[in-house]
């Protein structure tokens, strides 16, 4: 080995980098609790925004106070916020405590879901992939446009006359 690549090797410990990593071994986070055992995370989805606290339970879901069959009355919207569980096989394992506001139900659903999907990836790293691929850790950053002056709406026009 020569001097410089002990140099290098040598100003890599001081430093606290690394010094190789093989191509095998998978780099997980860090595993991100508070002091009572919680994950937190911050969902959005259109103008809603929903602050989610996951801890290991019995797979209750609360909602602004509210059980979430009392809060979101569509089945397709408590399926919706179910999806991060069901995609990593974490069923009935988690609590989940959140507030959210703003928005319609649909909206506050898919902030439900985004926030649950990133505390999940925080509590437990080795779920992230399933979750990522799935899709679930993405914001999707659609907003209504906004109303432009001399529009009926955001694009359409008054009624032309010609006469």
């Amino acid at each position: 080995m020569s001097d410089i690549q002990q140099g290098f090797e040598s100003l890599g410990q001081m430093t606290g980098v690394p010094q190789r990593v093989e191509q095998n071994e998978a780099v997980l986070r860090e595993k991100k609790v508070d002091k009572f055992g919680r994950a937190y995370a911050t969902g959005k989805r259109k103008n809603a925004v929903a602050r989610v606290w996951v801890k290991p339970g019995k797979g209750k879901i609360t909602i602004n106070g509210k059980e979430s069959d009392a809060y979101f009355a569509r089945p397709v919207l408590r399926m919706m916020i179910n999806q991060p569980f069901k995609v990593t096989n974490r069923e009935g394992e988690f609590d989940v405590v959140c507030t959210v506001s703003g928005s319609g139900l649909s909206g506050q659903a898919g902030a439900v879901r985004h926030g649950i999907s990133k505390a999940l990836s925080d509590y437990e790293p080795a779920l992230r992939p399933a979750l990522k691929h799935a899709g679930f850790l993405t914001r999707d950053s659609r907003v209504v446009e906004r109303k432009k002056y001399g529009r009926a709406k955001a694009r359409r026009s008054f009624q032309f006359s010609k006469r």
